[in-house]
């Protein structure tokens, strides 16, 4: 009789359950058993499940087996309830799929329960109170939520746990790990991503561990200890995995890694403050398979002993400071493990020279030296490394051609990048390469002119990348049969012209949300219908043409990325924009749109950047705009909008770091509420209609205060690519964009989060500048031109040590320079031209460095760079001539005057005077001839005086003419 079936006999004689056959009171067949399926229900009364993850469990007929309900596994023999599996899958049905709300502690009811995984889920702490009660777990993994209490003490109570997960889930400081030494059964602990930066004795707690195996402390903010002589007796000897990544460890922690020598496999100290050369110890560690040194400051080369590790399979030394000859380098690891290493990266360092000598590491399925200085060519010999399956030389200085002959054994090669070099890739026409390629990335090599016809044979690609590869060709019909596989395309910045076919009957395989970039090409035609699970489209700087209406149907709800500029589209911006509440930029800037905005693109939540610049759209902005909370930049700039600047701007879009609305038709006056937009780096308001005086509180615009030293660029980043099950593909944005700078228009991009600007030139702004605006110590470029701006210039100007540009032209300022104009050591453009300034030009290497043109228009203005002098009192010359003629016609004038005066008198008292009363009344005779007298006097004195007075400004003029 078989075995088996005498094991069954014993076990009915005994009444022991038997796997899938559970005997109730009743004598049917149940799953689970009840109390804890009861238990089960409570805890989910208690979740948050939005995508139906718990769907299968119920209190129906039909499901009231809780062993087949989704995550939960039972006990074949007794029925209870063993595991419970519930971490959040990444992507389910194109969507996150988090657990959240509170655990209940009717968990405790599951006694038998000893694998317990909640991670990836978004679920509170409560489950904190009651976990060290489960006394019979032995998996615990609690990773991924985001929890806001410290790591519970009484994790102590679980004595049997051998695997231990709570990473990236605890902000809370820890400053004790004393529990950990109550777990003598852990094999498994990470903790990666809790701050252990309180915890002194973290590495005398996990040597104290004896059944250790698995170590992850991976950013924990540990810093240096040094290791004391007990921590080297108690070191665990069966650890062969410890992971330290992104801390704050030195070479100090070198000797107790030796002391792990005879167990340690994978070592990872990427990320932390290791310098110097690489050490010569590691050869002690003779079972060390993986070797990641990535991320730190080391120098130099590779020590020579490296080579004698014949277990060595992996060696990352990315993100350093590595220099030398390549060949050097790799010379040091000739020995044994030349045979045994199968990935070498060396990505990001200085090293410099050929690829000569890479073709003796045989074993090699990795190698990565991109972002190197190495030139020369890629030797044939690179063909002999049969087992190659990653390929990556981007960013280097490499040369020559590159044949079919390079790559005839490489029959595994999966990923190959060799973009960003000055290659030149030339194959045979009927070329069939050995390779099934996942990876292809030749960007910036010279492909063309014609299209690549290899790339028909590579059915298996996934991401391609053939941008600024010189191609000048249609793209064949054959190629476009790709598209269903492939998770970004690029084939941008070539040539390419014709029209595209139509893409809506692609479906992505996988689940895949795919990313196509056909930018700066010869494209033309209507806008073609697009995969329904697009995830990005750049179709930029083509020859587009047609409805923009057509948008609402080229792609599906899944978009995170649209950018149509440069092209030749037409008509009213469509209301369908409510359909893309995933975008993330939104780039229709440059065709011939018209219309108003429409009201939908106020259900784009995510939207960070919106630039609908140089088109006639017209009307005022939506006020649905205000949703968009998450806008950093913001172009409008070049339309027909019209109405007041809304005050909602300031209070809603708070996250703006780049305002334009130049050359638009806004009035009224400069909102108050655009000062609450403290990162803002560039506003921009010119060529307008706006009105009334600047604001005083612009100097709450912080970010304008501090020097733009931190972020060059402003950029997004956004979904190329998605795949379910966990796969992303992410690419950052930069925006760019028109800035007026130092009397021009000139485009940035990639220093463009440097700039600190205001520009309000061409509007109808008065009153004075704001003393408050030389608060803005980061501001490099003011315009205020072309406005009716009155009072005097700011004599704080100088403060703008930071200033580069500086335009007040066209405006009524009077008054003076201010002295302290001469201070701004970086301005390199001034223009304050066409003023009432008047005075002399304060002197200073920077003013009189500026041509004369930067003045004209203040004609009391004197001193270099102008050519009017300054004389007694800063007056111009001319001024002062023009003084001493208008004096001298004054004085001939009033002399005049009186003569007549005198004259006219004289007659008529001589002639009734003389010829009546002076002959009939003495007292009157004596008083007309005193009259006469006094007269005489007082004319004498007058034109004596002017006539010394003139011939004093004479001689001064002569005598400076003479000097």
């Amino acid at each position: 009789m078989p075995k088996n079936y005498v094991l069954i006999i014993v076990l009915v004689l005994l009444h022991i359950p038997f796997p899938g056959f559970i005997t109730g009171a009743t004598g049917g067949e149940i799953g689970c058993i009840e109390r804890e399926r009861q238990a089960l229900l409570k805890f989910k009364e208690d979740i948050i499940d939005e995508d139906g993850v718990l769907s299968s469990w119920g209190g129906e007929e039909e499901k009231r087996d809780c062993c087949k309900w989704r995550g939960v596994g039972c006990d074949n023999i007794t029925g209870h309830v063993t595991s419970l599996n519930l971490h959040s899958s990444p992507l389910y049905e194109h969507h996150f799929t988090p657990l959240t709300g509170k655990v209940s502690n009717s968990l405790l009811e599951l006694q038998h329960l000893n694998y317990l995984d909640l991670s990836l889920n978004n679920l509170d702490e409560s489950i904190m109170d009651f976990i060290g009660s489960l006394s019979s777990l032995r998996y615990l993994n609690l990773s991924y939520n985001l929890f806001t209490v410290t790591i519970p003490y009484h994790l102590r109570n679980l004595s049997r746990l051998q695997s231990l997960d709570l990473s990236y889930s605890f902000d809370a400081s820890v400053e004790n790990l004393g529990w950990l030494s109550h777990l003598s059964s852990l094999e498994h602990l990470d903790l990666s991503g809790s701050d252990l930066s309180k915890v002194n004795d973290w590495l005398q707690v996990v040597t104290n561990l004896p059944r250790l195996k698995d170590l992850r402390l991976n950013q924990c903010s540990l810093t240096d200890i040094i290791p004391s002589p007990l921590s080297f007796m108690n070191s665990s000897k069966f650890l062969a995995v410890l992971h330290l990544s992104n801390n704050n460890l030195s070479s100090a922690i070198y000797p107790w890694l030796y002391n792990l020598s005879n167990s340690l496999a994978d070592l990872d100290l990427s990320g932390n403050q290791l310098q110097g050369l690489v050490p010569d110890g590691f050869r002690k560690m003779s079972a060390l398979t993986n070797l990641v040194l990535s991320r730190n400051q080391l120098e130099g080369g590779i020590p020579r002993s490296l080579g004698e590790m014949c277990s060595l399979h992996t060696l990352d030394l990315c993100h350093n400071n590595l220099t030398g000859e390549l060949s050097d380098l790799t010379r040091n690891l000739y020995g044994r493990t030349e045979s045994s290493l199968e990935i070498l990266r060396l990505c990001q360092n200085q090293l410099r020279g050929s690829l000569t000598d890479i073709a003796r590491f045989s074993s090699l399925r990795e190698l990565d030296i991109s972002n190197n200085q190495l030139n020369g060519s890629i030797p044939e010999s690179i063909g002999f490394l049969s087992k190659l399956d990653y390929f990556d030389v981007s960013f280097n200085s490499l040369q020559g051609l590159v044949s079919g002959g390079h790559f005839s054994n490489l029959s595994k090669l999966k990923h190959l990048d060799l973009s960003y070099n000055s290659l030149v890739l030339r194959f045979k026409s009927d070329w069939d390469p050995a390779f099934q390629l996942k990876n292809i990335h030749l960007s910036s090599c010279h492909l063309g002119p014609c299209f690549p016809k290899w790339l028909r044979t590579q059915i298996k690609v996934r991401l391609l990348d053939i941008s600024s590869a010189s191609i000048s060709d249609t793209v064949p019909n054959w190629f476009w049969n790709l598209l269903p596989k492939l998770a970004f395309l690029n084939i941008s910045h070539n040539l390419m012209r014709g029209t595209l076919p139509d893409f809506s009957s692609v479906d992505a395989v996988d689940d895949t949300f795919p990313g196509f970039d056909l930018s700066f090409n010869r494209f033309e035609g209507l806008l073609p219908a697009f995969p329904f699970n697009t995830a990005s489209l750049i179709l930029s700087n083509n020859l587009f043409s047609g409805p923009i209406s057509l948008i609402c149907n080229i792609v599906g709800k899944a978009l995170s990325f649209l950018d149509l500029s440069n092209n030749l589209l037409t008509g009213q911006l469509p209301n369908c924009f409510m359909n893309w509440s995933t975008l993330v930029v939104l780039n229709l800037a440059n065709n011939n749109l018209s219309g108003e905005i429409p009201s939908s693109v106020g259900s784009l939540f995510s939207l960070q950047t919106l630039s609908l610049n140089k088109n006639s759209l017209y009307g005022e902005l939506p006020m649905s705009l205000k949703n968009c909370s998450m806008l950093k930049f913001l172009d409008l700039s070049r339309n027909q909008l019209s109405g007041e600047i809304p005050a909602w701007i300031g209070e809603s879009l708070s996250s703006l770091m780049f305002l334009s609305l130049k050359s638009n038709e806004f009035i009224g006056s400069i909102p108050l509420h655009l000062c609450q937009l403290t990162n803002l780096r560039i506003l921009d308001l010119s060529q307008n209609t706006i009105s009334g005086a600047i604001p005083k509180c612009l100097n709450n615009l912080t970010t304008m205060v501090l020097k733009g030293e931190a972020e060059t660029i402003i950029d997004n980043l956004y979904l190329t690519s998605m795949r379910c099950g966990a796969i992303f593909s992410g690419r950052y944005y930069i925006n760019k964009a028109w800035v007026g700078w130092k009397g021009r228009d000139y485009e940035y991009e990639r220093y463009l989060g440097l700039l600190r600007v205001i520009d309000f030139a061409g509007n109808n702004l008065s009153g004075e500048i704001p003393e408050e605006i030389t608060g803005l110590l980061g501001l490099v470029a003011l315009n205020l031109s072309r406005n009716n701006l009155t009072g005097v210039i700011p004599q704080t100007i100088g403060l703008l040590k930071s200033l580069e540009s500086l335009d007040l032209s066209g405006n009524q300022f009077s008054g003076a320079i201010p002295v302290t104009m001469g201070d701004l050591n970086f301005l390199s453009y001034l223009n304050v031209s066409y003023n009432n300034l008047s005075g002399q030009i304060p002197s200073s290497t920077q003013l009189q460095s500026f041509d004369a043109s930067a003045f004209i228009g203040n004609p009391a203005l004197c001193g270099l760079p102008v050519t009017n002098k300054c004389l007694g009192g800063d007056l111009p010359r001319n001024l002062v001539m023009n003084g001493v003629i208008q004096d001298n016609q004054e004085t001939v004038h009033e002399f005049s005057a009186w003569f007549c005066t005198a004259m006219g008198i004289g007659f008529s008292v001589f002639f009734w005077g003389v010829s009546g009363a002076l002959l009939l009344i003495r007292s009157w005779r004596h008083a007309y001839f005193r009259f006469l007298d006094e007269s005489w006097d007082w004319l004498y004195v007058k034109v004596a005086v002017r006539k010394a007075r003139l011939q004093r400004e004479f001689q001064r003029l002569h005598e400076h003419v003479l000097a």
